[in-house]
């Protein structure tokens, strides 16, 4: 099957861009993923109340990491990458789970060098899972849906919610000393929330991309004003971030790798639904022997970036689904824009200040906008599950997984005599529509909703 809207295309996937416009258009996807890039290291540090050291080197090594990752998966080595326009960039789904082990591990006096070498020991050693799972991708047609990536993607985005709302409110850090949810937290967050809003009311897409952005600075200026921000985070550093593999040792724990490797699994389901999307907007076959081909490579590559960027100290990786909205905007499609925001993504990771800088926007800064973005995540989902219509089969798929993950976000003993997997919202979630979309008879019925009828 071959998109029809090549029309559409400024820059098709092998043509090469003059300089300038290649630059503007690298500028212009950095643009939608930065924030979201750097913001899982910003979340998992403070959640585990991580070091200023550890956490910033955690956001230079994501840049790095995605710079790498990016470069390998437009290029195609072999049978690793794409070759399309993906940009690969940090995984959310790995979030509430590193949030989730390292407190487990805390409470048993593990050290923060500890903690850090265990998370991102089984974060290597799962990345290979997805490697893997890209040799029997076209044995998984009747597995990997359009229910089933949507009902993952959306539980990801659900489960996040309450980071981004403790965020709002102030932080862990606010709750610990008895100022979470004041008005200054409160009317700090809903300042940077309703300028994003704001920025999306307008109709030029530039705008709109960079309301998230625009929102941060006009919240980190309000902030500096109100005295709250810490810079003593910036003193004393080198001048140059060394990316050391297994910085702060290798530690592995079983326990920890079943919660993770399902993770790494149940991302696979989501980097296809991301690649054909890029694939469509590329006008690339989305079917056949081309598609099976870049799809593997993709999944590929998505396995052996994350191998790199945990050895390197990122969280795991993954394609990014918001700059196939970027390549529909600026009709810019071409793979060598890629290599342009990988080399821009290296140079400013090996820069220890840009890391460093991060970690001293205040929590509700940063929660104003991740209360839009993890919900827009939860959107995302369903309309991947309204793809190709619902009918009852797939919605009784969806309300039974979506109910359980989320029971178990509120609930979280609830399954505490089951293995820690389905302690996990995002694993209990998509393993129930895996299981169910396997054993439940499938139907004929007519499709009851379509994408175009929201």
């Amino acid at each position: 099957m071959q998109p029809s809207q090549s029309s559409d295309l400024v820059y098709k996937l092998e043509d090469k861009p003059p300089f300038f416009s290649a630059f503007l258009s690298a500028l212009t996807h950095l643009l939608a993923i930065f924030v979201p890039m750097v913001t899982p290291a910003l979340i998992v540090g403070g959640a585990l109340n991580l070091s200023n050291d550890i956490t910033a080197y955690l956001v230079s090594m994501a840049m790095v990491a995605s710079g790498v990752g990016t470069f390998l998966q437009v290029n195609r080595w072999g049978i690793i990458g794409s070759g399309l326009l993906s940009i690969q960039s940090v995984n959310f789904s790995f979030v509430t789970v590193m949030i989730t082990l390292g407190l487990g591990m805390q409470k048993e006096g593990l050290t923060e060098d500890l903690v850090i070498s265990t998370l991102l020991g089984v974060s290597f050693v799962g990345a290979f899972l997805v490697m893997g799972a890209a040799w029997v991708l076209p044995y998984l047609k009747r597995i990997i849906t359009p229910t089933v990536s949507g009902v993952v993607v959306m539980m990801i985005g659900l489960s996040l919610i309450h980071v981004g709302i403790t965020d709002f409110g102030g932080g862990f850090a606010a709750k610990s000393n008895g100022t979470f949810g004041s008005m200054q937290n409160l009317g700090l967050a809903s300042l940077v929330l309703i300028i994003v809003l704001l920025f999306n009311c307008f109709k030029n897409p530039l705008l709109r991309m960079s309301g998230i952005a625009v929102g941060l600075i006009v919240g980190y200026i309000v902030s500096l004003f109100l005295g709250i921000v810490d810079f003593s985070p910036l003193q004393n550093l080198p001048i140059i971030t060394v990316p050391v593999p297994f910085k702060y040792g290798f530690n592995f724990d079983w326990h920890a790798f079943i919660l993770a490797g399902t993770i790494f699994l149940l991302s696979v389901f989501e980097a296809v639904g991301d690649l054909t999307a890029t694939s469509m907007v590329s006008n690339r076959p989305i079917e056949g022997e081309e598609y099976t081909s870049r799809l593997r490579g993709g999944v590929m590559a998505d396995g052996l970036v994350s191998v790199i960027a945990t050895a390197l100290g990122s969280l795991p990786l993954t394609t990014f689904a918001q700059n196939n909205g970027v390549i529909q905007m600026t009709g810019v499609a071409s793979r060598h824009v890629g290599k342009y925001i990988a080399v821009i993504l290296v140079v400013l990771g090996l820069f220890p200040i840009v890391g460093r800088f991060f970690t001293t926007i205040p929590s509700p800064v940063l929660g104003g906008a991740m209360v839009l973005m993890f919900g827009l995540i939860a959107i995302a989902g369903v309309r991947i599950i309204m793809t190709n219509g619902i009918n009852r089969r797939e919605a009784i798929i969806c309300a039974t997984s979506v109910g359980l993950g989320l029971g178990v976000a509120f609930e979280p003993s609830v399954f505490e005599q089951l293995p820690i997997l389905f302690q996990n919202p995002i694993c209990m979630g998509g393993i129930v529509a895996v299981v169910l979309n396997i054993i439940l008879p499938r139907d004929d019925e007519k499709k009851m909703f379509t994408e175009v009828d929201l």
